[in-house]
């Protein structure tokens, strides 16, 4: 499958597991396309920790403000509601528990529950931006990842190698092949591709797996 067929597949999982109401916080590049997957009738608030809730649709193009941007400086629109405020309290709403789920990426996640997504090895960074406050405050963790980097190695590990963002904090693990859920050491796989056997994921997954006696077949569209 492409890298877009990849990212497609993961973020309409993703968006299977948020709920009407839910305050959510959906981090920079794959997690961001969870938006356009959001069920009919589901409605979620969206947050940017540079200080917006309630984020709308992307702006049609032309009608972009280079004023009103989210925490990744992609233009954004409010919806009507929507508010602004400064850091001290977009960090506080963070920190205080009152975002529902926040989505990350991943560089490495392993099977305790622990992510690496903030420090790219050979590359400047300006540094981990609220990833590791978001990590720690929202109520659910979703990884939203590829299941192997672009030269086929496992990110799902035993143990992380990265600095970590947070340890112990990862809820659930959405790839392209599959959901899983960190176990204390193991990795329960609890949906996969259907395209794909156990035994092919298992192979991709460094991190030992188990197997949800109540596996199902995630649902495709792409």
């Amino acid at each position: 499958m492409t890298e877009e067929q990849k990212r497609v597949i993961i973020a309409q999982r993703i968006a299977q597991e948020l709920s009407h109401g839910d305050v959510v916080n959906l981090g920079i590049g794959l997690p961001t396309m969870v938006a356009q997957y959001i069920p009919p009738g589901i409605e979620v608030i969206l947050q940017s920790e540079n200080g917006l809730l309630g984020l709308g649709p992307d702006p049609a193009p032309g009608q972009e403000d280079l004023d009103l941007v989210n925490a990744g400086g992609k233009p954004v629109t409010i919806a009507p509601g929507g508010c602004f405020f400064d850091s001290a309290m977009s960090f506080a709403i963070i920190r205080g528990g009152h975002v529902d789920v926040t989505v990350l990426g991943a560089l490495e996640v392993d099977a305790w529950g622990n992510l690496a997504n903030w420090m790219v090895p050979g590359k400047l960074v300006p540094g981990m931006g609220g990833a590791m406050d978001l990590v720690v405050g929202a109520k659910k963790v979703i990884v939203g990842t590829s299941h192997t980097t672009k030269d086929g190695q496992p990110k799902l590990l035993k143990e992380c190698r990265l600095p970590l963002t947070a340890a112990g904090e990862v809820d659930l693990i959405v790839t392209e092949l599959g959901v899983l859920r960190p176990n204390r050491g193991t990795m329960m796989l609890l949906e996969k591709n259907p395209n794909f056997t156990v035994d092919q994921i298992r192979e991709l997954t460094e991190a030992p797996l188990e197997i949800s006696p109540e596996l199902k077949e995630m649902v495709l569209t792409v």
